[in-house]
């Protein structure tokens, strides 16, 4: 599938998801919502606690098609500006504008008119005056050079065809000693190619899943350091079950051959000080 095929389908994917909660049909989640739990499934729930769920309103919350939390780990400061890719419904964003405080900024960064609109309307409800939804691509972000302290993300990047791009994008838009921070889907260990499609097909917040090793080698082509993931879900057999669950497959077996190996990582690096020698670094 082509990088721009691949956006189309994501754009119509988080579009739907956007619609059902306008709607008032539901949570968005990452599979067929039909044949999982109320939960929704593995990936999307239980991240956020009582206090942050409290804290924005409930479409920004029932939109979330994260896999981890990222604002509860990237250390938000007061008067820090933050990006958030693949923004979504704004709840990342508005749980940061809180952290970073009045003299801070949150910006989110979407390509979905209706995932942009909900967000937009979610702002409103929330009464912050720090927050600002942008339209555009997460391969071409929309804001100058050294603009940003923190890039937060959750569960985007990995559905992005061309990682390289995303990642010399998010570095170019950081301070010199800005800092990445986003929730991802991992791969941890060998999955073969033909199931990792298959699960791919079926459970979208799976697709395109970098292995560990290689999230780590882009980021440090794009010129990143201080490198580190760290697993904060692994989807064991059961969690494969659910998602396989209607889909005509062996699921058993399958969920076998891919018990513990697709994770949620907190992926932390941070953009050098001073002195970096990486394309597009140069300040």
């Amino acid at each position: 599938m082509s990088t721009q095929n691949v956006k189309e389908v994501v754009r119509e994917k988080y579009g739907q998801a956007a619609r059902r909660v306008h709607s008032g049909r539901g949570k968005a989640c990452c599979g067929d919502r039909s044949r999982l739990e109320a939960s929704c499934d593995p990936i999307t729930s239980n991240l956020y606690d009582a206090a942050q769920q409290g804290e924005v309103p409930d479409a920004a919350l029932q939109a979330s098609l994260g896999c981890g939390n990222p604002t509860a780990l990237a250390e938000l400061e007061p008067g820090e500006t933050v990006l958030d890719l693949g923004s979504g419904g704004g709840i990342d964003v508005l749980l940061s504008a809180r952290r970073v405080g009045p003299s801070g900024k949150a910006y989110g960064l979407d390509m979905t008119e209706e995932m942009l609109a909900l967000a937009e309307e979610n702002k409103r409800k929330s009464g912050l005056t720090n927050v600002e939804f942008l339209k555009g691509e997460i391969e071409d972000i929309p804001l100058p050079d050294q603009s940003v302290d923190v890039i937060i993300s959750n569960c985007v990047i990995n559905l992005s065809g061309d990682k390289d791009r995303v990642l010399q994008e998010a570095f170019r838009v950081l301070k010199p000693g800005g800092r990445f921070a986003v929730s991802d889907v991992v791969v941890r260990g060998y999955v073969p190619a033909q199931t990792k499609k298959s699960l791919e097909l079926w459970v979208g917040c799976l697709a395109g899943a970098l292995s560990e090793d290689d999230y780590v080698a882009k980021l440090a082509k794009a010129g990143f350091e201080g490198i580190a993931l760290e697993a904060t879900r692994v989807y064991g057999f059961e969690d494969a079950r659910a998602f396989l669950a209607g889909q005509g497959v062996e699921v058993d077996a399958m969920a076998r051959e891919v018990e513990g190996k697709f994770i949620s990582a907190f992926v932390r690096a941070n953009k050098p000080a001073a002195g970096c020698c990486a394309p597009g670094c140069c300040f």
